[in-house]
């Protein structure tokens, strides 16, 4: 490894490793996992730093995990100088699957390969001028997220070789199931926290290397992101008044709320959480179906619908509050809707109009849990806690499933049945993680990043450009958090799933709170059959990138 006075030459053997990673077959949630990892573990320990010192190296199975995996977790202890301050390099080892591949699968694996025959193949007009360049890599996890993967590989072993020009300490991470549950940075978050014990480890900045893609088409600039969006899923059990076919004015169909209620919903830039300037994707449906187990000729019981809500600023109980707003809103509409069909079809059929007797209802689970804890006491509990137990017996239902039958349980013990919405969480909230500089460390990671910037962008054609979140959903939430304790545990009081298909010991986060960011490979269509890497960007700048954020922050 060559390293002159600006800049790492590391092209060629971040790309060797890239296509070791890519020729793993890591699917989330398939023995893969554990493949990859043992490679990484073995690929380490072959190197001499780490032959010496086989303590700094380990790989460690996910703990509160249905599935065997694993992390390798690392450090390299500088010897320049005596500082403690230790930067985290991170990434995840599992990819998505390959089933849009079709009979093409297993060339998903092996990038020159696929290469070759999509040389061959119709596609695109920018996608093949991009093949045709020589400067894009093509295949499954080349971009989500194994070149990121690699360069920090590549960083780990070359300060291995050169401890002396690290004044601090460098961790590795490398993380199963981030496409999934992120059960692999929730269980490293353990060895953290040891490691600071027993090393005296001062956390100062972690570097994650997901990827980055165009923001729009046409989009030219590199983003590295300060911080990330956060993820919550609002669910809604909408329950009505069951009626026959026959006389449907008899009673209110759920269904007919849940679609009022997506249509306030879905798309409404009121629900964009704007913060340091950049506004979120406003919140779109997952999932409305109602809850009947098989058809018959009566409405239904009850609709259960969730949405994708992402936050930069917003706590989980300010979500829960718009949403109960939108709720109402949308009960209001579907409730004149229904009133002014009705009176129009008992003018048509000369049949005499009644007036209905509903009203808009909204609660969330917590204030639905507290009257019936103070209606029921006991016996409410010790049946729930029951019913909760058999549940967690059915191995199909997810936690999203599992929350909607709990809340369907407990709506049973209402003493007023009439129609209503409860509002809860029914999944994993991934935290948000907004760098502002309010602490020394986040000053110095974000003085870092724009000095990073400054030195290489005269080396490289496209803008590199610093936003302040990352826009998917990464692993990043599980390092840091903005959100207070209890703000967590208003969110834990609103999730039926908690203590049963889901738990997150939120703790950990919040007292390791690492200022985190992100410097990625570029590319397009992640997830996608055509998933690309831009190997100049990918292969030399972010090493680089990363390599000044190092260098600056340890100083």
């Amino acid at each position: 490894m060559k390293k002159d006075r600006h800049k790492l030459h590391c092209r060629n053997e971040v790309l060797s490793i890239t296509k070791e990673l890519v020729g793993i077959e890591s699917i989330v949630n398939t023995d893969g996992e554990k493949d990859i990892a043992k490679f990484i573990y073995d690929y380490l320990e072959s190197h001499p730093y780490f032959s010496e010192n086989r303590s700094q190296l380990v790989m460690e199975q996910t703990i509160n995990d249905e599935k065997e995996r694993y992390n390798v977790i690392a450090f390299v202890k500088g010897t320049k100088g005596e500082s403690n301050r230790t930067i985290v390099l991170m990434g995840h080892i599992d990819t998505v699957g390959v089933d849009d591949f079709g009979k093409q699968r297993n060339l998903a694996f092996t990038p020159d390969d696929w290469m070759d025959n999509l040389s061959n193949e119709s596609i695109p007009e920018q996608v093949q001028k991009q093949l045709e360049s020589g400067d894009w890599l093509f295949g499954r996890g080349v971009l989500d997220m194994k070149s990121g993967l690699a360069s920090n590989m590549y960083l780990l072993t070359y300060y291995a070789e050169h401890p002396e020009q690290l004044d601090g300490n460098l961790v590795f991470i490398a993380e199963c199931d981030e496409e999934d549950s992120s059960h692999g940075i929730l269980s490293a978050l353990k060895t953290l926290k040891k490691w600071k014990d027993d090393h005296g480890f001062d956390y100062v900045a972690a570097v994650n290397s997901d990827f980055v893609a165009p923001a729009y088409e046409g989009d030219e600039n590199r983003y590295v992101y300060k911080g990330t969006v956060g993820k919550l899923l609002p669910s809604f059990f909408i329950t009505g008044e069951e009626a026959h076919v026959g006389s449907a004015f008899d009673g209110l169909d759920p269904n007919f709320v849940a679609a009022e209620l997506t249509k306030q919903i879905n798309y409404n830039p009121d629900l964009s959480d704007t913060a340091l300037g950049e506004s979120t994707m406003p919140p779109v449906s997952l999932k409305q179906t109602d809850l009947k187990p098989s058809y018959t000729v009566q409405t239904a019981l009850s609709a259960y619908v969730y949405y994708n809500f992402f936050v930069h600023s917003w706590s989980p109980e300010k979500v829960l509050d718009l949403l109960k707003e939108q709720a109402t809103i949308a009960f209001t509409n579907a409730l004149t809707s229904f009133e002014e069909r009705y009176k129009t079809y008992c003018q048509m059929s000369n049949q005499p109009y009644r007036s209905i007797s509903w009203k808009p209802r909204v609660f969330t689970y917590s204030e639905m849990l507290e009257t019936l804890t103070t209606t029921h006491g006991e016996q409410y509990e010790n049946h729930m806690r029951a019913f909760k137990e058999e549940l967690e017996r059915d191995e199909s239902l997810d936690p999203r499933m599992f929350a909607a039958r709990v809340v369907e349980e407990a709506w049973k013990f209402m003493p007023d049945k009439s129609p209503a919405i409860i509002v809860f969480y029914s999944s994993l909230y991934s935290p948000r993680v907004a760098l502002t500089g309010d602490t020394d460390d986040e000053q110095k990671l974000l003085q870092a990043l724009d000095l990073a910037i400054e030195a290489l962008q005269p080396e490289y054609s496209y803008p590199i450009v610093a936003k302040n979140f990352f826009p998917h959903i990464s692993d990043m939430s599980f390092v840091a958090m903005s959100d207070q304790m209890d703000d967590i545990e208003y969110m834990v009081e609103n999730t039926p799933s908690w203590g049963k298909k889901l738990q997150v010991a939120y703790e950990d986060v919040y007292d390791l709170n690492i200022p985190v960011i992100n410097i990625g490979p570029y590319g397009m269509d992640g997830h996608k059959k055509l998933e690309r890497m831009e190997m100049t960007y990918s292969l030399e700048i972010v090493p680089n990138l990363t390599n000044h954020v190092i260098q600056e922050v340890l100083k």
